[in-house]
């Protein structure tokens, strides 16, 4: 009985070690398809962790679109939408931004004008990223 606890034991360690390699593997970086809309239409967006954080970046040729307050927003793979911060800031733009630890997943990255309370542009990801 003890060799068959052991073995089960080993097993379950075995088990949990390939599944914290495969999550250390899917960390990124992952680069979205192009923005797609009529003002954001530019660039892509990259997922990555930066010192054990989440963080969406935005590619170089990528323009914030001439808006009043174009935001930052995630849709996650169960299609819940997450308003996060502005693109424009004081003094320039932000073009990263970090991804709360309650986001599960990120199917989309948009582009979305808070004042206007419109769609401005939309990417993804070929699968969602955590």
């Amino acid at each position: 009985m003890k060799s068959i606890t052991r073995s089960l034991s080993v097993l379950s360690l075995i088990a949990g070690l390939a599944v914290s390699v495969a999550l250390a593997s899917d960390q990124g970086p992952h680069m979205s398809a192009r923005f797609q809309g009529p003002k954001a239409n530019t660039g892509t967006v990259t997922h990555l962790y930066e010192n054990g954080k989440s963080i969406l970046r935005v590619s170089a040729d990528f323009k914030a679109p001439d808006t009043p307050a174009p935001t930052w927003r995630v849709i996650d793979s169960k299609g819940n939408i997450y308003t996060l911060e502005a693109f424009k800031i004081k003094g320039g733009e932000k073009r990263q931004v970090n991804v709360p630890s309650y986001i599960p997943d990120i199917a989309k990255v948009q582009v979305y004008c808070a004042f206007a309370e419109v769609l401005l542009g939309e990417t993804s990801f070929s699968a969602p990223v955590r």
